[in-house]
């Protein structure tokens, strides 16, 4: 009997970063034997983002697991793609239909990221003296401030856009919880994980659990992709 195909991972990162953000957990998966794939994730509008995500996926030849973290989430679960057969959401916004990442953020108490935050020409930025410790509290000094200077601003009006009808609906979903998240409340993550009766895995990290325990997201998406 022939072995069943495995899919290919496609990693969607969220705010303030860029693909890089998934670099340690693709070594793992590819040191699995994965195929994985990290785009950019525009980070301009939600339906716009998720247009140019699905394209990106439908364009694999084979199944897919669907990856998102942080707004990198809300962008998956509006991605249009016949072959993504499961999904994982890392201290990720998981959206019902007709909610948008503002929404979700206003219905738990506030963050302290909310008050490290600046707005410049439409567009949101974390502070650099305040960036390690609202998002990667558990890395290294020097590490978080190559993330700072390097970060990419989000567009304010993505956080407002409203999702659709969400993927988690129709596919198996897990969801990893970052208990020391400071950016995305982790009652919400907790919220959005029982609200879409994911499978949970629960973290002691940061926001920036891609990078801090890459090895335990790696587990939970080669579960994803085991089932």
């Amino acid at each position: 009997m022939s072995e069943p195909i495995r899919p290919t991972i496609v990693l969607v990162h969220g705010a303030f970063t860029d693909a890089s953000s998934w670099a340690a957990v693709i070594g793992e998966l590819q040191a699995a034997g994965f195929t994985v794939r990290a785009p950019a994730n525009p980070l301009r509008d939600l339906a716009g983002d998720a247009a140019h995500i699905s394209g990106v996926v439908r364009a694999i030849d084979g199944p897919v697991v669907l990856v998102g973290h942080c707004y990198g989430g809300a962008v998956i679960t509006n991605v249009d793609a016949g072959n993504v057969v499961a999904l994982g959401f890392v201290a990720a916004f998981g959206l019902d239909s007709g909610e948008s990442v503002r929404d979700l953020v206003h219905r738990f108490a506030p963050m302290p990221i909310a008050a490290a935050t600046v707005r410049a020409e439409g567009e949101l930025y974390v502070r650099d003296d305040r960036f390690r410790e609202v998002l990667a509290a558990d890395l290294p000094p020097h590490v978080t401030a190559v993330m700072s200077a390097a970060q990419r601003p989000i567009a304010r009006g993505a956080l407002e856009g409203r999702s659709g009808r969400p993927s988690w609906a129709s596919l198996p979903t897990w969801y990893a919880i970052a208990h020391a998240d400071r950016a995305l409340n982790p009652r919400a993550q907790h919220f959005m994980a029982q609200r879409m009766a994911a499978v949970e895995h629960h973290l002691d990290g940061s926001h920036a659990v891609p990078l801090s325990l890459p090895a335990a997201v790696a587990d939970m998406i080669r579960a994803a992709a085991g089932h």
